[in-house]
């Protein structure tokens, strides 16, 4: 089947299936026919061949198709032994005759399927009047548009205008084209012709235009959603906004403003229509980016103590190149500042004339004076954030010059300067909130009882480090190892209040001696042998501590190193080298994006409650927390530039995309689509990839587009995005460059889904429709502590646990076996289901075969006389999955309050389970294994009860999406269309803890 020629109208679909095409038609026991399809001249019938059966029977009437479903959702794909590899995009099936026999078929590639797919869409709709509907086509509203332009160019009527002004009239109406690209085509059509001149004719212009500014993967998906197969009206984009972008509380007003909005028609404007042109418009616009606009304000808690959170920071922020030879300058600070970083370096050294500078010690970076760093800090401390700044200052000046560090902070900060002591009866820090608009002061401090004006203090900072270790090969000495002494000032002690730096010795010692209000800074390389020996130990010290990592000494680069190695532990503070671009940089500037880019993330629930498990190395499933499965279809790329540094190869490139998957070790993957050679304008991938992520909260998504043909470099862009912001859907990605500029008109085209895991399927596998039976379930299991008081709370939960995992599942596995009738995959949600199934519940007369009641609160399918077997089994699996959410909703509270009820009671043994434990016989490490058993079950506890009252809220949500379905489509009983949906009896929460003024263990 030739594709040179892009589909852009159902027309060239009908006629690439005329035409022909090679695809696979699968059977049973893993049986494939390589056959050559198509459809016959006159539309009435689909052949293929060669065939043992008469030529006669090798065929399918065009009127007995009842639906063509897309992907692998038929029982032969399902039972099919090599079904895993076959691929999702390129599989599609025609569902035909009176017993909804399928014809399974896969084609060479997506674009080939999407085209047989739209086409036997359109002949289903149009039957006999296919061919009138697609002469009448040729003068429809797109080409009336495109001819009104040509026309106002074209002022004297002469027919034909310059090739100039053609070339500039697409280009507005496209701006990621290239000049040379359109030219290209117009010189290239009139070749074809034998056409001597430059001037294009009106019919020239159109179908130029329509080579060019038609993209085929839109086009496809518009026929999905479109009534007439040509455009959208108010109610079909209603439908798409609705079910596959997941807008809430939509109306026909609300799709008449994105219509009045993004179509560019005149007549679409004045009736309500969508062209593929505007259906275009409205997907490349901000409103359908990946990015959830929700986050690109403050939308966290923002009065949280401020150890709660991960904090934007910056090392050695006075640099602009590497931190060994590299120049200083308070351009450093500006641009640190202006990203939302919230934290600065500020590395003091004695100056000429009294006046302290800015540089890294012992190494040849120039210098920059102290004063006019505190006046660009001024002027952009709050420019991009309202909450507080750190200054982590590092100093090395002398009394003299201390007093004079004094002096400019007083003068030029005033009442910004936070020096408020802190109080010793609180046990955590103020939040973000308490302290916006204010600086803090992270530095060395003097102890309260020193009595005079100065005093002694270690010296163990970062510069200190350096000096002792450039040039040696051991990078692994303690952080406890002796540190050389040096005088402070009072006055520079009086700025320090609530980031004291101390020295770290360890988890025990700071559990027991620490105060909140003091800070540690460790180098990489410590913090790095902490993660992995300590990491239970290193979550507990910073759900209380502000810890700040900086980046090794031997980085003379000023690489940077992997921050998510360190907020998997909950360090806070973790130093990155803004100048250093690369993928470590766009995992910290992709992170802060999530909360209006202020510079705090607040932490997951589960590294931040008192009593909870969680070990930052896990391989495996976060306990307390329900895996996500991330459905990813990278669809198509647009306007890819050739990579920066690439050498001399011409402009074209050969694309290749990588997601991957940045988080808790168990998170971490990556996948790759095919290379699409010497396309950059506008290449298809059509490829789909899943993955499970453990632990959602702190879990990324990094799109990267590279060059498989380059000279010299490979990048071409990238966006990197947390988890928590996408947005799922029809998406496109904004590609950025590597130094985070927005890359003009480049971006990814991509449809996302989040479901949960169900039933415990592998991540290569289709999540949903792996489920397990009652008798081989997993339920979360509780361990024993050994102490017989608390083991009996806990045995007392079990009962609730396996009730509340049964409710759920139950659930889960009905709503899976209902999508697989209804022939879609475990993406889809309910009201895609009642979507796809509604045609079968329509007679030859359009009359219903089957209606929804929707007067109660659990709606029920009514039969209307006979109907055929396949649609009983529909209506029986359907009734099953009814039965199934209700009785989650009407069971998940007493359970739920269970689970609570447990839990409040096994709280009560916290303050005292030391020595509970130790009456019981249990020492040291038995007892020290019995609270991290206590913690683990209080974590499962809560998670079970999360997990319930998500599961209530997604059913509530399924029964909101039949309802609404069945008035949609028209299958509702009369007089039922108002009922009310289902509402909550209370509202499920999770138990308040105890938290802030008890002591971790």
């Amino acid at each position: 089947m030739p594709t040179e020629k892009k589909i852009s109208s159902a027309s060239d679909c009908i006629n690439s299936m005329v035409e022909g095409s090679e695809l696979k038609k699968v059977r049973s026991n893993s049986r494939i026919y390589h056959r050559y399809f198509l459809l016959d001249a006159d539309m009435q019938s689909l052949r293929w061949e060669p065939s043992k059966k008469d030529s006669e029977k090798a065929k399918i009437d065009i009127k007995s198709i009842k639906e063509v479903r897309t992907g692998k959702n038929t029982d032969i794909f399902r039972s099919n032994g090599i079904s895993d590899q076959i691929s999702e995009d390129c599989a599609f099936s025609v569902i035909y005759g009176e017993n909804y026999e399928s014809l399974d078929l896969v084609a060479n590639s997506a674009d080939v399927a999407n085209i047989w797919v739209t086409g036997l869409r359109y002949l289903i709709s149009y039957g006999k009047h296919t061919l009138d509907m697609l002469e009448s086509s040729q003068d429809n509203m797109r080409t009336s548009w495109v001819s009104q332009m040509f026309s106002e160019i074209d002022v004297d009527n002469l027919g034909h205008i310059t090739l100039c002004n053609a070339v500039q009239c697409i280009r507005n109406l496209n701006p990621g084209l290239k000049t040379s690209k359109i030219e290209l085509k117009f010189k290239e059509l009139h070749k074809s012709k034998d056409k001597a001149g430059t001037e294009v004719t009106k019919e020239e212009f159109i179908e130029v235009f329509h080579e060019l500014c038609t993209r085929p993967e839109i086009y496809f998906l518009l026929v999905q959603f479109s009534s007439n197969k040509e455009f959208l009206d108010t109610k079909d984009l209603m439908m798409f906004l609705e079910a596959e972008q997941g807008v809430a509380h939509i109306n026909e007003e609300i799709s008449l403003e994105i219509i009045h909005k993004y179509e560019p028609s005149k007549e679409g404007q004045e009736k309500g229509w969508l062209s593929i042109d505007g259906f275009t418009n409205y997907l490349m616009s901000p409103d359908c980016y990946i990015f959830d606009p929700e986050h690109k304000k403050v939308c966290q808690d923002m009065k949280q103590p401020l150890s709660h959170y991960f904090i934007n920071s910056s090392h050695n922020t006075y640099l602009i190149e590497d931190q060994f030879r590299g120049p200083s300058d308070i351009t450093g600070y500006i641009r640190a500042l202006k990203m939302g970083c919230r934290s600065v370096e500020l590395d003091v050294w004695d100056g000429p004339d009294n006046e302290p500078v800015i540089y890294t010690g012992h190494t040849m970076t120039s210098q920059i004076v102290f004063r006019s760093v505190i006046d660009i800090i001024n002027k952009y401390a709050f420019f991009a954030s309202e909450y507080p700044l750190i200054l982590c200052l590092e100093n090395h000046c002398s009394i003299r010059q201390q007093k004079v560090m004094v002096q400019h902070m007083k003068k030029i900060l005033g009442d910004k300067l936070y020096t408020t002591s802190p109080n010793v009866e609180e046990s955590y820090l103020p939040s973000p909130d308490v302290l916006k608009g204010k600086i803090l002061i992270k530095a060395k401090k003097l102890s309260s009882n020193c009595p005079g004006v100065e005093g002694d203090v270690t010296d163990e900072d970062e510069g200190a480090e350096m000096s002792q270790r450039m040039g040696k090969e051991n990078m692994e000495q303690p952080n406890n190892m002796p540190a050389k002494r040096f005088q402070l000032c009072k006055e520079l002690s009086e700025l320090v209040s609530i980031c004291k730096s101390v020295q770290f010795k360890e988890f025990q010692v700071s559990f027991q001696v620490q105060k909140y209000w003091e800070v540690c800074s460790f180098n990489e390389v410590l913090a790095s042998k902490y993660a992995n020996e300590n990491p239970g130990d290193f979550v507990n010290y910073n759900k209380r501590f502000l810890a700040r990592v900086f980046p090794s000494p031997m980085r003379i680069d000023s690489s940077n190193m992997n921050p998510q190695d360190f907020w998997k532990c909950g360090c806070q503070i973790v130093a990155m080298n803004f100048q250093t671009p690369g993928l470590m940089m766009d995992l910290n500037i992709g992170w802060f994006r999530q909360n209006g880019n202020c510079g705090y993330v607040l932490r997951p629930a589960i590294m931040r409650e008192e009593v909870s498990f969680f070990s930052a190395n896990t391989k495996d499933s976060v306990p307390g927390v329900s895996p996500q499965l991330l459905h990813i279809k990278i669809i198509s790329g647009q306007n890819f530039p050739k990579p920066k540094g690439s050498g001399a190869k011409g402009d074209v490139v050969d694309p290749y995309v990588y997601v991957e998957i940045h988080g808790i070790p168990a998170d971490c993957a990556e996948q790759r689509t095919k290379t699409v050679h010497q396309n950059g304008d506008a290449p298809i991938f059509d490829e789909s990839f899943e993955f499970q992520i453990n632990l959602p909260e702190l879990a990324m998504v990094r799109f990267v587009v590279l060059d498989d043909d380059y000279i010299g470099d490979e990048f071409i862009g990238q966006y990197t995005i947390p988890f928590e912001c996408l947005q799922t859907g029809y998406r496109h990605v904004p590609l950025q460059s590597l130094t985070g500029e927005v890359l003009a008109h480049a971006s990814l085209f991509v449809h996302v889904a989040i479901t949960n895991r169900r039933g415990g399927g592998k991540p290569h596998k289709r999540g949903l429709s792996v489920r397990k039976g009652k008798k081989s379930r997993e339920y979360a299991s509780l361990r024993t502590l050994w102490i017989k008081t608390v083991d009996e709370v806990f045995k007392n939960a079990q009962p609730p646990i396996r009730d509340a995992t049964d409710l759920r599942e139950n659930m889960q596995n009905a709503v899976v076996s209902f999508k697989e009738l209804c022939g879609l995959s475990s993406v889809a949600n309910l009201m895609q289901c009642m979507l796809a199934v509604s045609p079968r519940f329509l007679g030859p007369d359009n009359t219903p075969l089957v209606v929804l009641n929707l007067s109660e609160s659990y709606p029920t399918m009514e039969l209307q006389g006979i109907v055929p077997e396949v649609l009983k089994k529909i209506v029986t699996t359907y009734d099953m999955m009814i039965q199934s959410l209700k009785a989650l909703i009407e069971n998940a509270d007493a359970v739920y309050e269970k689970i609570v009820h447990c839990q409040k009671a096994a709280m009560e043994f916290h303050e005292h389970l030391h020595s509970i434990g130790t009456k019981e016989g249990l020492k040291e490490r038995k007892l020290q294994k019995a609270v991290e058993s206590f913690t683990w079950n209080i974590t499962i506890l809560k998670g079970q009860a999360d997990l319930l009252k998500y599961a209530k809220n997604e059913t509530l949500e399924n029964l909101k999406q039949i309802h609404y379905a069945a008035v949609s489509c028209g299958l509702n009983k009369p007089g039922t269309e108002n009922a009310e949906v289902q509402k909550p009896r209370r509202s499920l929460e999770v138990i308040p803890e105890k938290a802030n003024d008890e002591t971790g263990e």
